[in-house]
């Protein structure tokens, strides 16, 4: 499939430019967001959020740890202290309403690398490259668990891009950038030119990991007007996880529901955006609602997004 250099030109030309990038500005601010929540302390001295994304403590009173290095902590033979055990708790009960990749598209600071990464491989036209398997995240996941057990230690933290990133942005007005720099520069180049979406798409243990707290979820992504869809190709072009849509906008023929259910959604929003039919709405997994009156689809896609 050729890579689309424009997408959401139409939707830009017919919604106007805010609305056809709403849900990525929003993204951006929510991203930055949390990371000044972090960022008051230093400058101001006024401790909003203490920690990091690992583990903090919200006003001194809402305690939120990462479940995922509460899990290796354990199988590395350490007792979390019960204000982590509850802060992991709170956190895995909100990924489990709204969506566990939500943390990648609206959290993660990586998610700003990768895709300007993208933005700018889709810019050059570059094509090809590495090919991994979407399974490759949950093998490299469970050996960051079986790392955790062997050692004794949390190992994978020392070199977690999310971690190191989001220590360098919080701590580098004080202490300077230094390895996150290095960091950023490697999952940058190796989203550009190595693999199409290759960190957060197809390695990162983070990610996995929050999938499956999230497939259950609530909030969801709806193809309610799929019969409008004019196969610009638009939606598949900025999707991060692109295969997740096939279901849902071209399953109609074998049954599928409009709801994409998919545990690798992110729910990012960008399919909305850049959609010009408006063939795509947030709402949850229980909305299987489709609208008859929407306009015919021009054409038939036969192709298949890898």
């Amino acid at each position: 499939m050729s890579t689309n250099l424009h997408p959401g030109r139409e939707a830009t030309a017919e919604k106007g430019w805010l609305a056809a990038h709403k849900w990525l500005l929003l993204r951006r601010a929510s991203q930055l967001f949390v990371i000044g929540l972090f960022l008051v302390g230093p400058l101001t001295g006024f401790w909003f959020a203490k920690g990091s994304l690992a583990a903090s403590m919200i006003l001194n009173t809402l305690p939120l740890s990462d479940p995922f290095i509460m899990a290796q902590s354990f199988l590395a033979g350490h007792v979390p202290q019960t204000t982590a055990l509850v802060g992991a708790a709170i956190v895995i009960a909100f990924y489990m309403l709204v969506g566990g990749r939500v943390y990648c598209s609206w959290v993660c600071p990586v998610n700003i690398v990768t895709d300007t990464a993208q933005w700018l491989r889709r810019r050059m036209d570059i094509e090809g490259g590495v090919r991994y398997s979407r399974r490759t995240r949950y093998w490299v996941m469970a050996m960051t668990l079986v790392v955790a057990f062997t050692t004794g230690t949390i190992a994978w933290e020392l070199v977690n891009p999310v971690t190191v990133i989001f220590r360098g942005l919080v701590f580098g007005l004080v202490f300077g950038m230094g390895v996150a720099w290095v960091v950023v520069l490697a999952v940058f180049l190796l989203d550009l030119f190595v693999g199409n979406r290759a960190w957060c798409g197809h390695l990162c243990p983070v990610g996995a990991f929050y999938s499956l707290l999230g497939r259950t979820s609530l909030l969801r992504v709806k193809t309610g007007r799929r019969e409008a869809c004019d196969d610009c190709m638009d939606c598949f072009a900025v999707c991060p996880e692109p295969h997740v849509i096939t279901p849902a906008l071209r399953g109609a023929d074998r049954g599928a529901g409009p709801v994409i259910l998919a545990l690798n959604c992110t729910n990012c929003g960008r399919c909305i955006d850049v959609c010009a039919p408006n063939v795509f709405t947030f709402t949850t997994r229980f909305d299987d609602k489709v609208d008859s009156h929407a306009r015919p689809q021009s054409t038939v896609l036969s192709r298949e997004v890898a």
